[in-house]
């Protein structure tokens, strides 16, 4: 057990996807002392590893924050769940296990913006190292890292036919969304291995607990870093029921997402100014874009009931239904209980002036009214529609200087004129896809948000009213050379010795698909940079670690 006195070269705060591929990375040699530190507990919840068991984890205070957003008034004035993961794994242990990488144009623009270093070719290296892709080494893919990707083990007919009528509305079906340009239809590749959710806990930490340089606590709440000279030293935390602190002879490592890491900033002094002052924080250094930039993907999810065939709804709705689905786990882990929660996938631009596909679909053979509720009693499926690339942008702020106060997250989802211009766009292009041929001989009746519902003031109310997050917030410590960045190219926090933030957090612009593996690769990114900057070796050819003399960084 660590001592009140302990110090590491690296202290990581948050063992989520970026953490935990972190702490592998930089503890691969034995000359760095790397500290961990996660808030949640472990992952040890049974419905973690299950892969429907997401809806027994979102909202469970075992294993989710269940932050709440403050009221939307483009939703109407609801105010809306906001996942974030509590245990080992972050996220990668509550998420949809998806595994995508986002578009080359994502990260090329990145880079054009002030961010040398972030473009596609130089990004693509950076996935291929953590992936362990079913189709092993490609020029596309990595088959040699830890971050397994499968393909899904089930599919259901009406899945099929609405891939069969997307392609009869012009979108291509594709085999794999991450050459760097996903523009299609086609099912998603999951992070799983045989049937099982693979986290990345399971990924970059469980084979490496037993490195003598690494220190993994749980249920660790991080209050404030701590400063002498100008320079983070470390940090003030809570552990057992006792205030801590742990020292940082080198740096402390931000990694604790989109919502952690802006208030663990905030709470240090690192904020807008108007914000700490009236908190009573003292301000070290005025940052107003500190939880500024929250960007997120708002899903509208169109539901259409169906006859003769059945969905999830049918088969979990019954007693022996669920029978069923637990024995064909047991016996080869597959069946719905082995679902990614959507299994089919589309991207599509919302008008050909678009440089490239800016609407994803998670298409899944069931329906409900909210997640955590039980699943409708007829026959549907649930077509859900983002855009990608949204123009509203929110904040998160510490409501309090003490952390156990939840912060005010404000998406401020469809604040932009154009984000309610596109949200009317896909629910056209939806209702075009259902009425195609392939998916006549069910009969897909609109459910939500109801085919009466036709100008497009009706169906930007609509979207209002259907509109939820799909969980991806990037954005909050934004990544720039500008002055209101956060972090440098480098992922140092510009005026801050000692300090790097390495989550989603960094985005500029968020990703054009689901966020996690980009996060990722952030932390690999990162990963090289400390171990450069600070002249430490990283792994040699075969694997071993090699100590070198270190230098004073």
């Amino acid at each position: 057990m660590p001592s009140a006195t302990d110090t590491y070269d690296y202290i990581i705060v948050g063992a989520g996807p970026a953490g935990s591929l972190l702490a592998n990375r930089l503890s691969a040699s034995p000359a760095v002392r790397v500290l961990l530190l996660e808030a949640g507990g472990e992952d040890n919840y049974p419905w973690i590893h299950i892969p429907v068991g997401y809806l027994y984890c979102i909202g469970n205070p075992r294993t989710d924050w269940c932050f709440q957003t403050e009221a939307q008034p483009g939703l109407h004035g609801r105010r809306l769940s906001y996942p974030r993961g509590k245990v080992l794994g972050g996220c990668s242990s509550i998420n949809g296990m998806i595994y995508m990488r986002g578009q080359a144009r994502d990260y090329d623009l990145w880079a054009a913006q002030g961010n040398p270093g972030w473009g596609w070719d130089q990004v693509l290296p950076l996935f291929r190292k953590s992936e362990n892709h079913f189709g092993g080494n490609s020029p596309a893919h990595g088959g040699d890292g830890e971050w397994r990707v499968e393909r899904q083990r089930y599919h259901w007919p009406i899945l099929d036919a609405f891939r069969d009528a997307a392609e009869q509305c012009g979108i291509a079906k594709v085999d794999d969304f991450n050459t760097g340009d996903n523009q299609g239809c086609g099912y998603f590749q999951v992070n799983q291995r045989n049937g099982v959710r693979w986290n990345s806990a399971k990924a970059f930490l469980r084979p490496i607990l037993k490195r003598p340089n690494l220190t993994v606590l749980t249920k660790v709440t991080v209050d404030r870093l701590r400063f002498e000279q100008g320079r983070v030293v470390g940090l003030e935390a809570d552990w057992l029921g006792a205030k801590r602190v742990f020292n940082a002879r080198r740096e402390v490592v931000l990694c604790a997402g989109a919502i952690g890491s802006p208030t663990i900033m905030q709470r240090s002094g690192l904020g807008p100014r108007s914000l700490l002052e009236r908190l009573g924080i003292a301000v070290r250094r005025d940052m107003p874009e500190v939880g500024g930039n929250l960007q997120d993907h708002l899903q509208l999810r169109l539901i259409y009931q169906v006859t003769r065939v059945r969905t999830l709804n049918q088969v979990a709705g019954s007693v022996w239904g669920k029978m069923g689905m637990g024995l064909r786990y047991l016996y080869d882990r597959s069946g719905p209980l082995a679902m990614a929660p959507s299994q089919l996938g589309a991207f599509v631009k919302s008008d050909a002036s678009q440089p490239s596909a800016n609407l994803q679909y998670h298409v899944q053979p069931l329906s409900l009214e909210r997640f955590g509720e039980p699943l409708h009693s007829f026959p549907a499926f649930t077509a859900s529609v983002c855009n990608l690339r949204p123009l509203s942008r929110g904040s998160v702020r510490i409501q309090a200087a003490a952390p156990e106060q939840a912060p005010s997250i404000d998406p401020n989802y469809l604040s932009h004129p154009q984000d309610l211009h596109v949200a009317a766009q896909a629910i056209r292009l939806t209702r075009q896809i259902v009425q195609a041929p392939a998916l006549a001989r069910f009969a897909p009746v609109e459910y939500l948000p109801g085919a009466q519902l036709q100008t497009d003031e009706q169906l930007q109310e609509a979207a209002g009213a259907i509109g939820t997050t799909i969980f991806h917030p990037v954005g909050t410590c934004r990544m720039g050379s500008d002055p209101s960045a956060v972090v440098d190219a480098q992922l140092r926090v510009h005026g801050v010795a000692g300090l790097r933030i390495a989550d989603a957090s960094i985005m500029p612009q968020i990703t054009s698909g689901n966020t996690c593996t980009p996060t990722l690769m952030i932390a690999e990114k990162a990963a090289q940079m400390i171990l450069h900057a600070h002249n430490w070796q990283a792994p040699n050819a075969v694997g071993q670690p090699r100590e070198v003399e270190t230098a004073v960084g």
